[in-house]
């Protein structure tokens, strides 16, 4: 190729330009804005400042406490289901790997509510243990209770690559390992868990990530000595002018980073590979009777543990009056026709925002995905990373940014402030979630030959027109993969969106449910809401899988005959 087409080169420069304008431009301004004084001058103060108050020094000590120890929290949870329903063949595993992941379809700070009305203080199992044994236990109190919401919500990434490494290894290993003498937790501790370090170690810096920039959670939970709830409180109150909420922004997307870091630092130089995927020749091994019921045992409480939340919710939606009681004292359909008559508007707005949103991480990811791996255009790598970086970018932080970018900017036409209106709501929603939909289309794409496209184009189809009738109805599966894994993940985002709602009429389902749950009369329609949420996302999630699944059948046959 003599120059370089002008379509990928165009759509390059308007990817980056919207990248620029959404992500690093906001991002930027406010780590401006964490090193400048009130005249415009340069300043290291504020970070000063910070260390400084003995508030902050709390704040950033219990958000590095929480972060770590929901990590290790949930570790100890999924690596032994992991380890179980990988490595030993009984019934069942299959459902409970799937029912493990179920945490992660409701936002935590609505299992916190939950999880407050079953391990409170005067929560179903306390009161049951005070009336039995005379004892309580503070499961739910100050940053215990915020260790223990983000652990079982978050947990699932553990347990999900987790399981995928430990399927990978070869399980010929396993077999020398135990000719040669390692038995149980030896050959476990010296063999297994070594060779699945990268799986256990991805997961443990998404888990600290997630929980270290969570700010619904703590808010629920009345615990605002964290740097989440402390910027927000800082921005809302003080005001966009306040550098210290942009100190503690930079700080928490710098320990993001940082954790992805050193997560990544931490296997580099060491060679994790076996001969053979282990899910060819693995054998699982048979428990014994005994072995069984204590599995089967362990299994079941680990699981009425983690799923303890969408059971609370459930019974919150139903009850017409539970407090004090260990279980509701009656059950009413009220709540439900509350939500259905008074936030029509926010179901509506959600489907609106994530939809949209989802569309456009499709669009952007298919359009990013294609100049990576069919383009020759340079410097593709870093566009990749650039889309990719938003995960390291906590919502808290991208809408404070916006607020910081926009706040002078009307829509052309207009007298209208951008910053008012949804449109920056839904933005949001689709630069937070767009390297999950960009995953799914490079893998995608990554899956479509070359040889394709080279027929398409010696019958003299033009490069937009392969792309139109050949990559793009090749795609799709993992386009709708994208889309609904977006879509879903949007719906229940509530950092960003407490930042950006600047009236009801805009708010989508999640800051419903925040607002429902800040009153104790309104709890009830809140986990109606939330039992509505945790459906569409449920729906969502089995018809991307099905989807996929059909495309992927119907679509075979007609791969071939190309």
């Amino acid at each position: 190729m003599s120059k370089l087409p002008a379509g990928p080169a165009l759509a390059a420069l308007l990817i980056v330009l919207l990248l620029g304008i959404f992500l690093v431009l906001p991002v930027g301004t406010v780590f401006i804005g964490a090193f400048i004084n009130a005249d415009g001058s340069w300043t290291a103060g504020h970070f000063a400042a910070f260390f400084s108050q003995p508030l902050m020094q709390e704040a950033f000590f219990n958000s590095l406490y929480v972060a770590v120890m929901s990590a290790l929290f949930a570790a100890l949870i999924a690596v032994p289901l992991a380890y179980l329903t990988v490595r030993f063949a009984f019934k069942g595993s299959l459902i409970i790997q799937t029912l493990g992941v179920l945490p992660l379809i409701m936002p935590p700070f609505v299992g916190a509510v939950a999880l407050q009305l079953i391990f409170g203080r005067t929560g179903s199992i306390n009161l049951l243990l005070d009336e039995w044994l005379g004892m309580t236990i503070p499961v739910m109190e100050g940053l215990n209770g915020v260790i223990f919401v983000e652990a079982l919500h978050y947990f699932p990434f553990i347990l999900m690559n987790l399981t995928v490494a430990l399927r990978n290894i070869d399980g010929a290993m396993e077999e020398a390992a135990l000719n040669l003498g390692a038995r149980g937790i030896r050959l476990f501790r010296r063999v297994i868990f070594p060779l699945a370090l990268p799986g256990f170690v991805a997961g443990m810096a998404l888990v600290f990530v997630k929980v270290f920039d969570d700010l619904g959670t703590p808010l629920v939970l009345g615990t605002t000595n964290m740097l989440a709830p402390q910027a927000y409180l800082r921005i809302t109150q003080v005001g966009l002018e306040d550098p210290m909420g942009y100190v503690i922004s930079v700080m928490m997307i710098g320990f993001s980073i940082l954790a992805l870091w050193l997560s990544a630092r931490m296997l580099q130089g060491k060679d994790y590979s076996t001969l053979q995927k282990g899910g060819n020749s693995i054998h699982r091994r048979t428990l014994t009777p005994l072995q069984s019921i204590l599995a089967y045992s362990w299994i079941f409480l680990v699981l009425l543990l983690v799923l303890s939340p969408h059971i609370g919710v459930l019974l919150l939606s139903f009850a017409s009056i539970w407090s004090f009681a260990p279980l509701p004292d009656g059950y009413t359909l009220a709540h439900y026709a509350t939500v259905f008559e008074d936030s029509p508007g926010m179901i509506t707005n959600t489907l609106l925002y994530c939809g949209m949103a989802a569309g456009i991480d499709v669009i952007l990811g298919t359009t990013i995905a294609y100049l990576m791996l069919r383009t020759k255009l340079s410097a593709m790598k870093w566009l990749d990373w650039i889309a990719s970086a938003a995960l390291a970018v906590p919502g808290l932080v991208l809408a404070i940014g916006y607020l910081r970018t926009f706040k002078n900017v009307a829509i052309p036409g207009t007298e209208i402030m951008l910053t008012s209106t949804w449109v920056l709501i839904m933005i949001a929603y689709a630069i937070r979630r767009l390297p999950y939909a960009l995953r799914s289309c490079v893998a995608a794409l990554q899956q479509i030959h070359h040889s394709l496209e080279e027929a398409a184009n010696s019958l003299g189809a033009n490069r937009l027109r392969t792309i139109k009738r050949v990559v793009i109805p090749l795609m799709v599966g993992g386009m709708l993969a994208g889309f609904v894994t977006s879509f879903i993940t949007a719906a229940v985002e509530l950092s960003a969106t407490m930042m950006l709602v600047t009236k009801e009429s805009q708010a989508p389902m999640s800051y419903g449910i925040y607002l429902y749950m800040q009153s104790t009369s309104g709890r009830g329609p809140g986990a109606a809401l939330g039992v509505l949420a945790v459906i569409a996302v449920a729906v969502g999630t089995f018809a991307s899988h099905w989807l996929v699944a059909r495309h992927t059948h119907t679509s075979q046959p007609s791969s071939t005959q190309a």
